[in-house]
């Protein structure tokens, strides 16, 4: 026997189809309706709302076999699956995240073709695995922000069975996973959520219909949300959540619902007793987002910082177009670096007001914000998708892997990016409806005509071609300057598990020099000093030392300097 239930104060009257037969369901006063049905594992079920013979699929949905438009699937996770007992979790903090994408991490594009690549991961050093997001969305790929089935997982992927898997093995050779959680839209296709109840507000935001979290009737909207979100963590055992675009949930209650996850993910990881985190994605520069919540915050463990990437990408390829207008010298990344945010309470040219608020860096570690050289929005949301390593030296990539990892911040790699990746990364979707595909395709390319790119330069998202280009090249990893390249990021890595003096995670505690003129920045982490030329000639550089890591070799001058070569670094000991 097994229980059907679903919240839905719209319909009238709601009856659950199993595996082609109609039971009546029980509604009460809260909007939930029940039934107890006989359906064994595996069984095809979804509702009826009123007069209207669709059935539509779950929105607590635990699989979806045939897509999101199909029934839904009975499905538990099986307790005999997990081999990871003894998996004790770990925290996040100044460790190495590396973010991939299932659909184009490997050929197979499945998670137990990824489990393959497990073990390269481990010698690379990286401590934790974030995959984007993998809950049911429309078509057979995608990027994964456009999810209608929360709780579902994208069955091309190898559905719910295949994550367990993956987790699994993944514990089991001392790597965390943290899961792309999407809360803030739903996507377009698939979406039958206000069929049921008011789960959308009337608001929006650039990526479709805002969530109901403070509305009426948006208490049970908010436990969807922090229902789901708890489930990756409990039934599928993931150590946290990427949390996307929290700056997109309006929330007007006293209680933000950042706040309220924080503490129920608290509460579930003393039940567990393991760490659990949730990484935010925001662009507000708000420290109060990171700030535990009985200091007021919202407690969240730590967030994305785009300052970071924007002040060391500007800097090293000179890009300055767009959100990069303020950034590009190398003061303002010196000034990043130190500060975590560059917009604190100044104005932002690209927003054309005031932007942002001081950290206090002598109560919050540098941790707590996320440093990268590149992410899927940084690579994909470019026009056509292009890595740095498709317009910048192999030394001025270098030349970012140290300024992150060498950095008191806690790290993140996109997949591909140790080894210099070829391959781009490019929006793709696969949608099966005909308009929403020809939308999709003309969307993307009149939004950068507008910004000067020529439309026909474009690619269309929905071209298979697309897609494919996006995989990675696995073949890559040891030819010529890729080997080179992968091998000073697995030594970055070990230097930042084995060097005390990179574990400090206190800004106040690092020194940064820099000659904006001779374009060299300098990073003192106790003994040890990150030296850094963005220029295109060799510079001398007013630190010495015994040479640990670099790219290309440094040449002492005197007792007080050290000659970089053009677009390299050096990783020095002080006697």
């Amino acid at each position: 026997m097994a229980e059907f239930a679903v919240w839905a104060p719209i319909p009238e009257r709601v009856r659950v189809d199993v595996d082609g037969t109609l039971h009546e369901m029980t509604g009460s006063a809260d909007g939930w309706w029940r039934a107890d049905v006989d359906a064994a594992t595996g069984a095809r079920y979804g509702f009826v709302l009123d007069d209207d013979p669709t059935v539509l699929p779950d929105p607590r949905s635990p699989r979806q076999p045939d897509g999101v438009h199909a029934r839904s699937a009975l499905w538990r996770p099986d307790p005999s699956a997990w081999t990871d007992g003894d998996w004790a979790g770990a925290p996040i903090d100044g460790r190495v995240i590396y973010e991939l994408h299932i659909g184009t991490f490997t050929p197979g594009a499945t998670f137990d073709s990824a489990i393959e690549k497990l073990d390269y991961l481990v010698d690379l050093g990286v401590d934790f695995v974030e995959v984007m997001p993998v809950n049911a969305f429309g078509g057979t790929h995608g990027w994964g922000y456009d999810g209608v089935l929360w709780y579902a997982v994208h069955e091309p992927y190898g559905g719910p069975d295949a994550l367990v898997r993956f987790i699994d093995a993944c514990h089991r050779r001392g790597l965390g996973v943290l899961i792309d959680a999407v809360f803030n839209h739903l996507g377009p296709s698939g979406n039958y959520l206000p069929r049921f109840g008011p789960y959308l507000s009337s608001g929006s935001n650039p990526w479709g219909e805002s969530i109901n979290i403070s509305g009426p009737d948006a208490d049970e909207v908010r436990t969807y949300i922090l229902d789901c979100a708890l489930r990756w963590m409990r039934d599928f055992h993931a150590d946290g959540l990427r949390l996307d675009a929290v700056h997109a949930l309006v929330d007007t209650t006293a209680i933000h619902i950042l706040e309220e996850l924080s503490a129920e993910t608290d509460a579930l990881a003393e039940e567990l007793g393991r760490p659990l985190s949730l990484i935010a994605e925001s662009d507000l520069n708000d420290p109060r987002l990171i700030t535990p919540r009985d200091r007021g915050g919202l407690g969240m463990t730590a967030q994305w910082d785009d300052d970071i990437h924007h002040a060391i990408h500007a800097a090293v390829s000179g890009e300055r177009q767009g959100y990069y207008s303020d950034f590009g010298s190398v003061e303002t990344l010196a000034q990043t670096l130190r500060h975590g945010y560059f917009h604190a309470g100044t104005y932002s040219s690209f927003r054309h007001r005031r932007h942002g608020r001081p950290l206090d860096t002598a109560t919050i570690p540098a941790s707590r914000l996320l440093a990268y050289t590149l992410t899927h929005d940084q690579v994909g949301n470019r026009a056509c998708g292009d890595r740095p390593s498709q317009n910048l030296t192999f030394g001025q990539l270098a030349v970012k892997a140290a300024l992150v990892l060498g950095s008191p911040y806690t790290g993140m790699l996109f997949m591909g990016e140790e080894w210099g990746s070829s391959s781009p990364f490019q929006f793709f979707t696969s949608h099966p409806e005909p308009e929403l595909a020809r939308a999709t395709a003309e969307g993307r390319k009149r939004e950068f005509a507008e910004h000067g790119w020529d439309a026909d330069e474009i690619p269309d998202p929905q071209d298979p071609a697309t897609y494919e280009r996006s995989k990675l090249k696995w073949q890559e990893i040891d030819e010529g300057e890729h080997g080179r390249l992968r091998h000073v990021y697995r030594q970055l890595i070990s230097l930042r598990h084995n060097e005390p003096d990179l574990a400090n995670p206190w800004l106040d505690d690092m020194q940064v020099d820099y000659d904006e003129d001779r374009r060299w920045i300098v990073m003192q982490r106790g003994s040890l000093v990150i030296a850094c030329n963005l220029g295109a000639e060799a510079v001398d550089v007013p630190v010495t030392g015994e040479v640990v890591l670099a790219w290309d070799d440094p040449s002492a001058v005197d007792a007080n300097s050290t000659t970089l070569p053009a677009r390299s670094f050096a990783v020095l000991r002080r006697s």
